[in-house]
């Protein structure tokens, strides 16, 4: 018998092996791929159709196991991570903040309206899922394009970063609250006592800080034991099985660690662990997240009705981007610029792919509905960026962008 157990053992070990050494070859492929041949496509994309490709419905050389499962939470984990991460506190203050807020409740409206009509023409049988998914962005996708972009301290960075926080807090919060298994005011409650917890945690360092620990810490940065990367991972994690435990969905537990952990790093050139913690996390955990959402797309009911995807691609427009043409109307007056924002801000997955997973699971949401969804936040990262790039093109730069030309160039004559 333990002969037995001992070869069934090996056989999955060797079976996860095999599924991550296809799922590295996809993420170590695509970067290549996208550069050389120039492509102006996320990498997103690619990773989740290397994902589809090489699943289970296709080839089948990807299995996802529960061993490969969790990685895949650990890079979900990380992308909100990023995205606590890059918070600005003071971009939420600010009007940016503001208009986030009046552009995510907005978005709230119009899809309370678009899932009472889908729920009486029987398309949906789950209202509430469906109407957090049509309200959330993907600022962690999306960090990195305009990060590298150079806009993110731009006037469009700050409007992005903004609504694209709200826009992945707010259905992060609705999930704990109005998903789950408990009545909406228990959630609550969890959620407070989750909140005050991480607040607990955040505090923590300033306690035991003291300067010994930083020398050690500091001392670690050059050596092998990268104690500060390993204490951020600690956190990571802990925060996440905290969230766990809650019985929270666990974005919301990296997303916490992310703000705090921009606590305590210093900004600029001085950070020295920022460059090794989107080592571990874009070389690795966050590329396996996506490839792991291909394989468990559900390829087969797209295929049978595919204008259920169409739909709810369509509806991302309408609930999400729609509303930000009239809010950013003053704040972004360029028609094209305001365009360009709206498109983003409508692009959405990672929360989709949280928000089906927990409805599924919960016999709530049609595995049809789920797969159309999943399949339209991937298409919207595919479609909506790119025409946001062509756009960009086009357009004239905006006052800020102009003043800031001006200021390099009049910067430039005085040293001559």
């Amino acid at each position: 018998m333990a002969h037995l157990l001992l070869h069934a053992s090996e056989s999955s070990t060797t079976s996860d092996f095999r599924s991550l050494l296809w799922i590295s070859l996809i993420a170590a492929g695509v970067p290549l791929l996208v550069g050389l041949l120039n492509i102006r496509i996320a990498e997103v994309v690619f990773l989740i159709v290397g994902g589809i490709l090489l699943g289970p419905q296709l080839l089948g050389f990807v299995n996802v196991s529960e061993s490969i499962n969790l990685l895949s939470q650990m890079g979900l984990g990380f992308l909100f991570f990023f995205a606590g991460y890059e918070l600005d506190r003071a971009v939420l203050g600010g009007s940016s903040g503001k208009l986030a807020l009046i552009g995510w409740f907005s978005s709230i409206a119009v899809a309370v309206l678009v899932v009472t009509v889908l729920f009486r023409t029987g398309i949906i049988s789950d209202t509430l899922g469906v109407a957090i998914a049509l309200t959330s962005t993907a600022l962690g996708t999306l960090l990195p394009l305009v990060r590298d972009s150079g806009r993110l301290e731009t006037a469009f960075g700050r409007n992005f970063m903004a609504a694209g926080a709200i826009g992945e807090f707010g259905p992060i919060v609705a999930i704990s609250v109005l998903l789950g298994t408990r009545s909406s005011l228990m959630s609550f409650a969890v959620l407070l006592a989750f909140l005050a917890l991480a607040v607990l945690v955040a505090l923590a360092p300033r306690k035991f800080l003291s300067p010994n620990v930083l020398s050690v810490i500091e001392k670690g940065h050059s050596t092998s034991a990268q104690t500060a990367i390993r204490i951020i991972v600690l956190l990571l994690v802990g925060l996440l099985a905290l969230a766990s435990i809650f019985s929270l969905d666990l974005v919301l537990g990296a997303f916490a660690a992310g703000i705090i952990v921009r606590l305590y790093l210093p900004h600029g050139h001085e950070n020295r662990v920022e460059t090794k913690l989107e080592g571990i996390a874009f070389g690795f955990f966050i590329p396996l997240f996506f490839v792991v959402t291909g394989v468990n797309l559900d390829i087969k009911s797209i295929i049978e009705n595919p204008s259920r995807l169409l739909l709810f691609f369509v509806l991302l427009l309408i609930v999400r981007g729609l509303p930000q043409m009239f809010i950013y109307r003053k704040s972004v007056p360029d028609f094209r610029e305001r365009a360009e924002l709206s498109l983003y801000i409508a692009t959405a997955l990672p929360i989709i792919v949280a928000v089906t997973s927990v409805q599924v699971s919960a016999g709530i949401m049609r595995p049809a509905n789920a797969a159309a969804l999943v399949g339209a936040g991937a298409l919207s990262i595919l479609v909506f960026p790119l025409a946001a790039s062509l756009i960009s093109r086009k357009s004239t730069p905006s006052a800020q962008d102009a003043d800031a030309v001006e200021s390099n160039a009049g910067g430039n004559s005085s040293v001559e």
